[in-house]
């Protein structure tokens, strides 16, 4: 052994992390009832804190913020030729879409407020 300590040395968060982590699940939360502005605005600072994150909890959270983002946007695609036939298909996909997105910022935030893993 080379006498190096085999574990990761995590520091400790502070409630300013906590905030920030907080802020960005409700920037998530309200995106699409602002047309997804917010969502941009949360996912820049999502990629950035995560780039320089230690913690494995706080990483997790930001890879799932970032994950939901971008399947929405992919569900959001798939389903706009639906506006182009009905109106009614399309808003009932988008609907979909968005309650989803909402769920998952919702179940996301909570399980963070618990300390947990989001999935």
């Amino acid at each position: 052994m080379n006498g190096n300590n085999d574990y990761l040395v995590v520091d400790a968060k502070t409630s300013t992390d906590r905030t920030i982590m907080n802020a960005l699940y409700a920037m998530h939360t309200v995106a699409p009832f602002t047309l997804w502005s917010l969502s941009v605005v949360a996912l820049i600072v999502n990629y950035v804190r995560r780039s320089d994150e230690q913690d494995p909890l706080y990483a997790t959270h930001h890879n799932y913020m970032i994950t939901t983002f971008w399947w929405s946007i992919v569900w959001l695609l798939v389903t706009s030729p639906l506006w182009i036939f009905f109106l009614l298909p399309g808003i009932i996909a988008w609907t979909l879409v968005g309650a989803w997105y909402v769920y998952r910022c919702v179940r996301g935030w909570l399980r963070f407020s618990n300390q947990r893993n989001p999935a």
